[in-house]
C-alpha cells in the first residue's frame, strides 16, 4: 500500500514538472524566436526561415535602433517615469499602509479612511473624468501626466498593510517604551522586516510603469512625448514604419521592418527580464502573506 501510494506520489510530481516545463516552453519560445529574428538578416527573416536560432547572423538590426532618434528618446522619457513613479509609488504605499495597519484605537477613523481606499477599487470615475481632471490640472504633455494618476495603488496598499498587521506587536511597543517614535518604528523596524511584501509591490510598480502605453496616448499629444511602450505599441500597428525613414538609406538589404520591430520590442522588454530573477524569489512570499494576514 505504501509502495502504491509512493509510486502514485512521484507520478503527480512528474506530471507536474512536465507541465510547468511545457507551460514555461510556451512562454518562452515566442520570445527566444523574436531574439532569433532580430540577429537574422532581412532576407532569412522575410522568407519565414527563422524559428530558434538566428539565420545570417547580424547586429544591422540594433545599429540601426541605436541610431533612431525617436527609440532613444522614447527610452530616457521611459526611465525618467520609471524613476519618478517608482519613488513616488512606494513612498505613497507606504505612508498610506502604515496608519492603516494600527487598530482603531490607535487611529481615529480608521475604518473610515480604508473603506475610502476599497471603494475606489470598486468604482472609478471613468476614463473622460480622469482625462478631465488631468487636463484641467496643466499635466498633459508632462512626465507628471504618466505618474501621478497612478500614483496611489490600493492593492499595493492592501498587501502592505496586511503585512504590517501580521508584524509582532511586540516589536513595536518595546520601541515604544524605549522612547522611538512612529518613523523610528516605519524605517528601522516594518521597512526591514517586510522585505518580501515590499520587493512584491516593487516589481508590480516597476512593471506598470515600464510597461504601461494607454495613457502616455492619451495624455501625450505629440510623439515626441511618447513613453518606450507607446512608442512600440504604435511601431507594432503601423503597416512600415521604414518605409518613409530617411535613416534607413543604407544597409536596406540587411535589415527589415520585421528585424527591427523584434529588435526593438527585446530591448524594451530587456530590464524587467533583468531585474524579474533578483526579486522572483521574494514574489510569492510576498502574495501569500500580503493577502492572508490580517
Amino acid at each position: 500500500m505504501l509502495r502504491q501510494a509512493s509510486f502514485g506520489r512521484k507520478v503527480f510530481v512528474v506530471g507536474n514538472y512536465l507541465f510547468l516545463i511545457s507551460l514555461s516552453l510556451l512562454c518562452l519560445l515566442p520570445l527566444i524566436q523574436m531574439l532569433a529574428i532580430s540577429f537574422s538578416s532581412s532576407s532569412a527573416a522575410s522568407a519565414g526561415l527563422v524559428n530558434l536560432v538566428p539565420v545570417d547572423f547580424t547586429l544591422s538590426s540594433y545599429k540601426y535602433i541605436m541610431q533612431k532618434k525617436e527609440f532613444i528618446h522614447s527610452f530616457l522619457i521611459t526611465l525618467q517615469r520609471f524613476g519618478l513613479g517608482f519613488v513616488i509609488s512606494m513612498g505613497l504605499s507606504i505612508l498610506s499602509a502604515y496608519p492603516l495597519s494600527k487598530e482603531k484605537k490607535d487611529l481615529d477613523g480608521r475604518s473610515f479612511y480604508a473603506w475610502f481606499f476599497v471603494f475606489t477599487i470598486l468604482f472609478s470615475g471613468g476614463l473622460i473624468p480622469t482625462y478631465m481632471v488631468v487636463s484641467k490640472t496643466g499635466l498633459i504633455d508632462t512626465i507628471w501626466a504618466l505618474v501621478i494618476p497612478s500614483a496611489v495603488s490600493v492593492f499595493n496598499i492592501i498587501l502592505l498593510l496586511n503585512f504590517f498587521r501580521g508584524l509582532p506587536r511586540e516589536v513595536e511597543e518595546s520601541a515604544f517604551m524605549d522612547g522611538a517614535g512612529h518613523w523610528t518604528v516605519l524605517c528601522r523596524m516594518y521597512i526591514p522586516m517586510s522585505l518580501p511584501v515590499l520587493a512584491t509591490i516593487a516589481l508590480f510598480t516597476m512593471v506598470f510603469h515600464w510597461n504601461s502605453w494607454f495613457d502616455g496616448l492619451i495624455y501625450m499629444n505629440f510623439p515626441e512625448n511618447y513613453p518606450l511602450s507607446t512608442y512600440l505599441q504604435l511601431m507594432v500597428i503601423n503597416s512600415n514604419p521604414m518605409k518613409t525613414d530617411p535613416n534607413n538609406l543604407s544597409g536596406i538589404l540587411e535589415i527589415s521592418e520585421r528585424t527591427t520591430r523584434s529588435a526593438q520590442i527585446f530591448l524594451g522588454a530587456l530590464p524587467i527580464l533583468i531585474v524579474y530573477p533578483f526579486l522572483q524569489r521574494f514574489f510569492v512570499k510576498g502574495i501569500v502573506l500580503g493577502s492572508v494576514k490580517g
